[in-house]
Parts: C-alpha cells; sequence; structure tokens
C-alpha cells in the first residue's frame, strides 16, 4: 500500500544526513559535542580583528579553501556534508538520482579581490566600471567570473553528485536552508522526483560581513569570553555570534525508499512559509507572520500544537528576535509553552545564517533518533519576560515523536518545518 499522508500526497522521508559546524566534522561530532554543551565559538584567527568591535565567532577553521574566500568556503562545506548524506542514504554519490536545492549566502566579490583590482587599476585607487574592463581585458581575472557568481557553488555540488535537471540555488536570508528543504518536499510531494538532495550552506566569516551586521547592532559584542558570548533567551543577551556550517538532507519519496530497502532516518511531515514586509531586518513587532509560519507548518503536517514534544527554535540571542520568537510560539501553544522543551543549537555553534535551517534539521533529527534534547548554554541570567523551558546549560533525555523548527530570516522570510520519527497514525 502507498505511503501517503493526511492529504493523500506520497510521505517525504529523510534517507540520508550529513553536517560541517564549528563543533566538528560530520554529524557524530557535532552531535556528541551539542549535547555534551560544548561551544564552538572561539577568537577569529583567519584575519586581523584590529578595530572590529566584534571579533568572536564560530568558524571553521579545519577545511582549506584557495583562493580563500566565501564561494569557497561555502563550497568545500557543502561538498563535505552531501558527502556525507548520500554516503548514508545508499543512493550513488556519483549519479544521484533526483534533484538539487541548495541554499547559499549572497555572492559578492571580497576585499582582497577588490583590492588586486586597485592594484592592476591606472589610477590605483577606487575600481571604475572601466577599471573593471581594463582588468577583464588581460584575461589574469577569469578565473573570478565563476567565483563570483550565485549559481556556481549549486553548479559545481550538482556536477560532483550527478544530480538531475538545473540545480536550484537559493538565498532567503536565515531561513534558506529550511527553504532548501521544503523545495524538495514540495518536487516529491509533486511527484516531480522521486529524491531531492537539499543543502544549507555558509562560510561568509569575514570583516565585511562582521562590520555590515555590527552597523546593524545585531551582533554581539561580548567577546572577552567567547563561548559565553551566544546567550539565546536570556536577560543579558546582546547579539548573536555568527558561524560557519554546511548541512546536508538527502529526501525520498517513502514508498520508493522503503523499495529499495533504505534505512529511514525520519520524515518531513510538514512546511509553513509566511512572508513579512514589515522592515528590512526587523521582525514585524506583533509576531504574525512567525504565528502564521508555525500554524501553516502543523496544518500541513496533520498535527495539533499539543502533538509537538520539541521546538528547536531559531533562537539568535539578539533582543528582539528571541522575544518575537517566544511571543509567537505561546501564540500558537498557549499557557503549554511554559513546559513545551524549546532550546537553541544557536548557542553553541553560532548563527550559520544561509546555512542555519538545514543544520538544525540535521539536529531535530537526530532528537527524535536518540531521544535527546540539545540545551541552550550561557543560560544564567533568565528573562522574566520569556518564560519557557529552554532546556537550560545541560542535554535532557525525553521521548520525541515530533520536531517543530523554526527558521526567521531578515526581511521577514519566516519557514518552520515539522519532522517526525513516523507519520501521525503509523
Amino acid at each position: 500500500m502507498a505511503l501517503r499522508d493526511n492529504q493523500g500526497r506520497p510521505l517525504v522521508a529523510v534517507t540520508g544526513m550529513g553536517v560541517m559546524t564549528s563543533l566538528g566534522q560530520g554529524k557524530d561530532d557535532t552531535w556528541a559535542a551539542l549535547t555534551a554543551g560544548r561551544s564552538g565559538i572561539r577568537r577569529i584567527s583567519r584575519f586581523p580583528t584590529q578595530g572590529l568591535r566584534t571579533t568572536i565567532a564560530g568558524t571553521i577553521d579545519t577545511v582549506n579553501a584557495e583562493p580563500f574566500c566565501a564561494p569557497m568556503l561555502s563550497e568545500q562545506l557543502a561538498m563535505r556534508a552531501a558527502e556525507e548524506a548520500v554516503g548514508q542514504s545508499g543512493l550513488s554519490v556519483s549519479d544521484f538520482p533526483g534533484a538539487l536545492f541548495m541554499a547559499v549566502p549572497p555572492v559578492e566579490m571580497e576585499w582582497p579581490q577588490r583590492e588586486a583590482l586597485a592594484e592592476a587599476s591606472e589610477e590605483k585607487g577606487d575600481v571604475t566600471y572601466r577599471d573593471l574592463l581594463k582588468a577583464a581585458e588581460t584575461g589574469q581575472f577569469r578565473s573570478w567570473h565563476d567565483l563570483f557568481i550565485f549559481g556556481t557553488v549549486a553548479d559545481r555540488v550538482a556536477d560532483r553528485f550527478g544530480t538531475k535537471g538545473s540545480p536550484i540555488s537559493l538565498s532567503t536570508a536565515c531561513s534558506s536552508g529550511a527553504t532548501a528543504i521544503q523545495l524538495g518536499v514540495e518536487a516529491i510531494r509533486r511527484g516531480e522526483t522521486d529524491a531531492a538532495l537539499c543543502i544549507g550552506t555558509d562560510g561568509s566569516v569575514n570583516p565585511e560581513s562582521l562590520i555590515r551586521f555590527s552597523l546593524l547592532s545585531a551582533l554581539s559584542t561580548q567577546n572577552d569570553v567567547p563561548e559565553g558570548a551566544s546567550k539565546p533567551f536570556s536577560k543579558n543577551r546582546d547579539g548573536f555570534v555568527m558561524g560557519e556550517g554546511g548541512a546536508a538532507l538527502v529526501l525520498e519519496n517513502a514508498d520508493a525508499a522503503k523499495a529499495r530497502g533504505a534505512t529511514i532516518l525520519g520524515y518531513v511531515l510538514g512546511c509553513g512559509e509566511k512572508g513579512d514586509g514589515f522592515h528590512r531586518t526587523r521582525s514585524s513587532p506583533d509576531g504574525m507572520p512567525a504565528i502564521m509560519a508555525i500554524r501553516e507548518a502543523l496544518s500541513d503536517a496533520g498535527l495539533a500544537p499539543d502533538d509537538i514534544d520539541y521546538i528547536n527554535a531559531h533562537g539568535t540571542s539578539t533582543p528582539e528576535n528571541d522575544k518575537m520568537e517566544a511571543m509567537s510560539c505561546t501564540a500558537v501553544f498557549g499557557e503549554r509553552m511554559a513546559r513545551l522543551p524549546i532550546s537553541s543549537n544557536k548557542s553553541m555553534i553560532g548563527h550559520t545564517l544561509t546555512a542555519a535551517g538545514a543544520v538544525e534539521a540535521v539536529m531535530s533529527l537526530l532528537t527524535l533518533a536518540q531521544g535527546r534534547i540539545p540545551p541552550t548554554i550561557n543560560y544564567k541570567v533568565p528573562d522574566p519576560t520569556i518564560p519557557l523551558d529552554v532546556v537550560p546549560n545541560e542535554a535532557r533525555d525525553a521521548n520525541v515523536r515530533y520536531v517543530l523548527s523554526n527558521s526567521f530570516g531578515f526581511g521577514g522570510q519566516n519557514t518552520c518545518l515539522v519532522f517526525g520519527a513516523e507519520p501521525k497514525g503509523a
């Protein structure tokens, strides 16, 4: 009998997972560190930080990328996460039988490349359009053409794994990783493919990114104790800490997965998405877009609020976002929010931006499989206006059947996913 959800659509199973974070290479290392409450936040050593307001991040310093820039590091993180995920799935690592949906950070030339162009220009000053044309004529910078095109990372991943059709590159701010998974789910439900490789990746800790986020007053400046800077839902939170990471999920039509004898790691049962045009960076003060995204995800999964056993929070550690998320969850789950576990992986790995939704999807699925909820570390000064069970400081064993994972991004990009160990009623 065909496996269908409550709306008669194909069930979407997860058969492979891979992840790279500042806590470790691979899901086993990352999960062990995460549930032990260890932090991957450290002082930045990759480049000089004199004069920067924020000098800490969850960098991944064990991966070589040449030339070193956000696109190249993002590509390497994606490749490694995908190798782990596809390898676990048992599908071909060179002839993947499905589509690629990939969340990648916005791409632009970084300062080292701009400085090289300035050096090559005649005026030795600001780089003008005329200078760019002259540099292009020399052929010296030809490799940069591909390097700094938005779709290049996905193209290279598609070539490496032999995915089918045109790869999809997307960037929906901090919800990007979750959106990539949503697109894979929808493609399988529509019958367009039986498999999808969904990836979120981000290797963009660089001086320019730190400066831009600092100008928005978005970053923590608590540099003295790096591992203690990210403190979601605490009263003394002062901003997020940038992190780097990559995560990949192999999604399959559950019927096809079972027919080939694959091990099913869990199911993506519901997706909810709601745009918010309130502000370029701030969330709507009433939380309504986030509330609607949560409700849509639950409805899509055929679940009621009481069915959710754990919430993997967006939990950035910014004063406004954490308050908005708490308010939005309370609007959906009511008085139960005081005892419904909700914790933030970002307290340990930082905010991996474009990759965050995918990284947290992997952690949500591991929570289902292991029956262990990762903590929110650095929770020493509770915020009385956010009376939540944040699983403070230590992991907790629990019977978890269904997880809600929230991703709320700049520009009002809100995407929520519901994962389950089994479909409801199974």
